[in-house]
């Protein structure tokens, strides 16, 4: 399945947990990334739903994707620089008072724009979508869905995926984790249309770098068979709320340590995993 998502820069507050409804779960990059990273984590996002409080960055990314996101929804002639930074404009416009305050007034978007016109020019591209929602199952009872950024076709009918991270490469060490979101992607895009991408591109707009990959259909396929041993180990732990704390150096950013055993806390009475006739909204920013 494939949808093009209307360009929004919408960006709510966040709810209370009884105002958020309640989804049957499947695997997103990034859910699945909070459970390897931290399960309780994965149950705190998942099930419980907890609101989280957004940061100036996460703010800044969401404004410079949809800058670009527009871009795309320009002429080829009309891509130039110019014309980004109006549409620059016209987002920081529609953003709510206090988020604007958040962003605060040196943002340091409009150098984000620059940097993505000195990595490619836009006027030479015609991507197939931007902000492609993507969905698939593996028929091992794992759902994977998820947004990408945009996926351009060649004449000669090759595939790239492309995402745009507003932060700076990761080091060689790191690479095989920033790749995974990609990874997910191209999964779901050769079980969904049988299609093998050529190029899985992350583009790095705070250093102007890229990172790129070709996938192999067998790579894929383990990378398949590691999705559905994650969501085994997801399952094993729904019926109780068995979802452990795994402290590490990442919980210094995470929002719910006051509630994390780990720090002293007690998490919320599990309220049972979602069932079947949960909802089940897609898409990357709205479901797990």
């Amino acid at each position: 399945m494939i949808e093009t998502a209307t360009p929004a820069v919408t960006v709510p507050a966040p709810r209370r947990p009884d105002e958020r409804p309640r989804r049957r779960p499947a695997l997103s990059p990034s859910r699945a990334g909070d459970f390897k990273q931290c399960p309780l984590l994965y149950r705190f996002r998942v099930v419980d739903r907890l609101p989280e409080t957004r940061t100036a960055a996460q703010l800044r990314g969401i404004v410079v994707h949809a800058v670009l996101e527009r871009l795309f929804g320009l002429d080829p002639p009309e891509r130039v620089p110019e014309r980004a930074h109006a549409l620059l404009a016209e987002v920081l416009g529609e953003l709510a008072p206090e988020d604007r305050e958040l962003l605060g007034e040196d943002h340091g978007a409009g150098r984000l724009v620059d940097a993505y016109f000195a990595m490619e020019d836009p006027r030479r591209l015609q991507p197939e979508a931007c902000e492609v929602f993507l969905e698939a199952d593996l028929g091992s009872g794992v759902g994977l869905r998820g947004y990408v950024d945009r996926l351009d076709v060649s004449p000669a009918g090759d595939v790239r995926i492309v995402d745009y991270k507003t932060g700076s490469a990761p080091r060689e060490v790191f690479e095989a984790r920033a790749l995974f979101q990609l990874k997910f992607y191209a999964l779901v895009l050769l079980r969904s249309r049988g299609v093998l991408p050529r190029q899985l591109r992350l583009m790095y707009l705070a250093d102007g770098q890229s990172l790129t990959h070709s996938p192999g259909r067998d790579e894929l396929e383990r990378f398949a068979r590691t999705l559905t041993a994650l969501w085994e180990a997801v399952l094993r732990a729904a019926p109780t709320g068995d979802f452990r704390p795994n402290p590490g150096r990442m919980c210094g950013w995470c929002s719910h340590q006051a509630l994390c055993p780990a720090f002293g806390g007690v998490p919320p009475e599990y309220p049972g995993w979602p069932d079947d006739h949960d909802a089940a909204v897609p898409g990357e920013t709205a479901a797990p």
